[in-house]
């Protein structure tokens, strides 16, 4: 506890204390496992996006691009 409030609020039983430590860490283990959670969702959506996007990038790569035939035609 800081020293100001020291002076103003009695010094309260070690065993307060101690409750107050244990639940200040087991607040932030659940925080952190929700944090890691929430984490290990986004890499799974987002390697799925990017297998998707690569599926996506060979199909074009196989089609025919009939814009680019107008372009060379344009500057040719």
């Amino acid at each position: 506890m800081p020293h100001e409030l020291r002076q103003i609020v009695p010094t309260p039983p070690p065993e307060v204390e101690e409750i107050f430590v244990v639940y200040q860490t087991t607040s932030q283990f659940y925080r952190e496992a929700e944090i890691r959670a929430a984490n290990s969702l986004y890499c799974a959506w987002y390697d799925e996006i990017a297998a998707s996007h690569r599926q996506e990038l060979q199909q074009m790569r196989g089609e025919l691009n009939i814009l680019g035939w107008f372009r060379r035609s344009r500057y040719s």
